[in-house]
């Protein structure tokens, strides 16, 4: 029986097509976060080093705590010459090193005080900041060795809503100021008790499960109220 062989032109067509789109896709992200970081008025000159080190420092924990596992008390039954006994058993849990993300947490919240000075929206950055923050709170989930997860489009969805309700003029950045500190507090911060019980010895504000929210959530925001 014969079989066919396989189709050098047609293979080297789809993988050639498949790079285009690939290469397409490349620009329209670059292109995207650009036009992002220009409309909440970062300068040119610092925007590689915003982009390529938040990316750069997503790997990048600093330590700056130690935190004392829990102690947990159990009964554990021993036998001792055919007779029963319950004996308590006190047992501690690992140390946690809480830490902070680089590229997740410290870069954003440095992009998000400069503009808050630069464009002076306290009040309305602190309005956004708080209807985010209490609304993924109430969403996000922890999830034991991976960090604190939740769904990647909603706060973007939140920050430029608000955005745009509190102060359409100044809406790109208030809406990167919301998303970005917005879904830090409601996610991380405030559920930093939970952190240190999901193991991996390390938990990390910016990181792990938070760090596509934090760092797509503020740019996406800016792009929504861009297209609203």
């Amino acid at each position: 029986m014969n079989r066919d062989s396989p189709n050098p032109a047609g293979t080297l067509i789809v993988f050639t097509g498949l790079l285009m789109l690939g290469a397409l896709w490349a620009l329209f992200l670059v292109g995207g976060i650009d036009y992002a970081y220009r409309r909440i008025g970062i300068p040119e000159g610092a925007m590689f080093g915003v982009v390529f080190g938040s990316l750069a420092g997503s790997g990048i924990n600093i330590p700056i705590a130690r935190l004392r596992g829990r102690q947990r008390s159990d009964v554990q039954e021993i036998q001792i010459f055919g007779r029963r006994y319950r004996v308590p058993v006190v047992s501690q849990d690992t140390d946690t090193t809480l830490a902070v993300n680089l590229g997740g947490a410290v870069i954003p919240t440095g992009v998000s005080v400069y503009l808050l000075v630069k464009d002076s929206i306290w009040w309305q950055g602190a309005v956004g900041v708080a209807f985010v923050a209490v609304i993924v709170h109430l969403i996000a989930r922890p999830v034991e060795g991976q960090g604190i997860e939740m769904p990647g489009f909603i706060p973007p969805l939140l920050a430029a809503g608000i955005a745009l309700a509190i102060d359409p003029h100044m809406a790109a950045p208030v809406a990167y100021v919301s998303g970005t500190l917005g879904t830090l507090i409601g996610a991380d911060l405030s559920n930093i008790d939970k952190m240190t019980e999901l193991g991996g010895g390390t938990a990390s504000i910016g990181g792990a499960g938070t760090f596509d929210g934090v760092f797509l959530s503020g740019l996406v925001a800016v792009l929504l109220v861009g297209v609203a």
